[in-house]
């Protein structure tokens, strides 16, 4: 269906309108009475939530972000979804990534008949929010298993997972600001005053979620910063680690061929009519050779 229409009681409808299934985006306009430049905010994969009040017309748009469930990338992201108040109408602008909200607003709606809109805008931000909850206890959950892996072998593939896992909270953690930043410029708004006891309850009911959301997002992205910055280091010491011992081999190697390249010179040397030189050069690079490597190893853990 290009559209959803639900009745919400007090002579107020719900329109859902999805961007997927219209192929004239002129229709937005022309049938909904829909100004360009909400069209483009709908239509903006990186617009920022956000708030507009159209002081001439009453017209409120509000723009907050909804997690992407499908997951196209190797992490979550937030996707903005389009939230239209009229005086008798609230135009929801939905697409494939967001239609899971449509139908939890849709099964919210079946067990309340009669509900103001922003009654049921507030509720709609709640049951965003609650989506985002899941994954998190999800991408925590994960983010244990993988620090478990990472204590047993640093390998490239539990580095990448942990990479991923900290662009997402990157994303879901920028969402949820823009979200409580939104919720909060409301609640400064002359709008705010105009609402009901019911429609205060359920907006703070909104709020206490967003903040929850903020600090569960908060916490688990420091976590994430954290372990990364401690692998990091690890694999720096242990880069240091190998760089030394490496030294130390060159080193090593360095002076046996002097002392096999000094004697293979064709000119006359030192032990030159001697049977057993070889044997007391042998042995005289093995003494310093033994020698050397105590010393380096001596400066390599100071």
């Amino acid at each position: 269906m290009l559209f959803v229409e639900k009745k919400l009681g007090h002579d107020c409808t719900w329109i859902d309108l999805d961007v997927d299934k219209i192929k004239n985006m002129e229709d937005l306009s022309d049938v909904y009475g829909l100004d360009k430049e909400t069209i483009e905010y709908a239509l903006d994969r990186n617009e920022r939530a956000h708030m507009d009040y159209n002081r001439e017309t009453g017209t409120v748009t509000f723009i907050y972000n909804v997690l992407d469930l499908e997951k196209d990338k190797e992490y979550y992201e937030a996707i903005p979804m389009t939230f239209i108040v009229e005086k008798q109408r609230l135009i929801t602008i939905s697409n494939h990534k967001n239609t899971y909200v449509i139908k939890r607003m849709a099964t919210y709606l079946e067990s309340h008949e009669i509900i103001s809109i922003y009654k049921f805008l507030f509720a709609s931000l709640e049951i965003i929010c609650n989506a985002y909850y899941p994954v998190i206890e999800e991408m925590d959950k994960s983010k244990d298993e993988i620090s478990a892996l990472l204590r047993q072998k640093t390998t490239k593939k539990n580095l990448f997972a942990l990479s991923d896992l900290e662009t997402s909270m990157v994303y879901l953690t920028a969402a949820a600001k823009q979200n409580r930043l939104l919720l909060e410029h409301i609640q400064g708004h002359a709008l705010y005053r105009g609402f009901n006891e019911v429609e205060r309850e359920q907006f703070d009911d909104a709020m206490i979620e967003a903040h929850q959301l903020v600090s569960m997002t908060d916490l688990i992205s420091q976590v994430l910063q954290q372990l990364s910055a401690s692998y990091n280091n690890i694999l720096n010491n242990n880069l240091n680690d190998n760089l030394t011992t490496l030294t130390i081999i060159s080193v090593l190697l360095a002076i046996l061929a002097v002392i096999t390249g000094f004697f293979g010179m064709n000119v006359p040397l030192p032990f030159t009519d001697e049977p057993n030189a070889w044997i007391y050069i042998l042995l005289a690079s093995l003494i310093l050779w033994a020698v050397l490597a105590q010393y380096l190893k001596k400066i390599a853990r100071n």
